[in-house]
C-alpha cells in the first residue's frame, strides 16, 4: 500500500486507521494555537482498494467528534485536491463546506500544480456518527 506524504514542518498526531488487524488508512490532525486564529488542520488517507467503505467519513467523523469534544476546537479544515470528487462529497456528508480554491496548491508525483479546495466544519455543524 502506498503510504501518504505528511507535510515534513507540521507538528501532527497522525494514527493508523485499522479494520481488524488490517489497516486501511490514516489521518492526523494538527492544531493552530495562536488564540485569534485557533483551529485544527485534518488530513486523511485510505488505500484506494478500500474506497467506498466509508472507513475514511466515520475516521473524520471520530477525529472531528474528538476535537470538537476534548479539544474544543470550534473550526476544522481540510484541503483536499480540488478534482477529488468523492472526498468532497465524503467531507460534506460530515459537514464541512468548500471555502474556496487555492490554485496550483500542491505538485503531483508527475510535476503538475494541482488545485486544491478549502474546506472548513464549525462545530456544530458536525455530523455525528450514528
Amino acid at each position: 500500500m502506498p503510504s501518504p506524504s505528511w507535510p515534513n514542518d507540521v507538528d501532527g498526531f497522525p494514527y493508523t486507521i485499522t479494520v481488524g488487524d488490517h489497516i486501511v488508512g490514516f489521518i492526523q490532525w494538527y492544531a493552530e494555537d495562536d488564540p485569534d486564529y485557533r483551529h485544527a488542520g485534518i488530513d486523511v488517507f485510505i488505500d484506494p482498494e478500500e474506497h467506498g467503505n466509508h472507513y475514511g467519513r466515520e475516521s473524520i467523523q471520530v477525529l472531528c467528534a474528538h476535537l470538537v469534544d476534548t479539544h474544543r476546537f470550534h473550526r476544522i479544515i481540510i484541503d483536499p485536491e480540488a478534482t477529488n470528487e468523492q472526498a468532497i462529497r465524503s467531507y460534506i456528508k460530515v459537514g464541512f463546506r468548500p471555502i474556496g480554491v487555492m490554485r496550483q496548491y500542491s505538485r503531483g508525483e508527475d510535476g503538475v500544480w494541482r488545485n486544491g479546495l478549502l474546506m472548513d466544519l464549525l462545530a456544530p455543524e458536525l455530523v455525528r456518527v450514528q
